[in-house]
């Protein structure tokens, strides 16, 4: 009874933080739950006795790609209207 009560918890999670990454409007706050996303669908893996599949997606879904995301991100946030970055006018 127990294990259906952790399933149907890891379930609800999972679907509670991908609906969150896809409505939030904040790309950071996307980004970060996107990467719990993956950390959760890690803890799916091994519950589901996959315990490569679950190496696999916690360094390459939630660390690599979430790395990417980031960073990708933190570029768009440095950018200002006419082509300026952050920090004045001199280059």
């Amino acid at each position: 009874m127990a294990e259906w009560l952790l399933d149907g918890l890891l379930v609800l999670a999972l679907v509670v933080t991908a609906v969150a990454a896809l409505c939030s409007e904040n790309l950071f706050r996307a980004v970060v739950v996107f990467i719990a996303f993956g950390m959760l669908m890690a803890v799916a893996w091994v519950r589901l006795q996959a315990p490569d599949i679950a190496l696999a997606e916690a360094a390459i879904g939630a660390g690599l790609t979430g790395v990417l995301l980031l960073d990708a991100v933190s570029h768009l946030g440095s950018k200002r209207p006419g082509g300026q970055k952050r920090g004045g006018g001199r280059q």
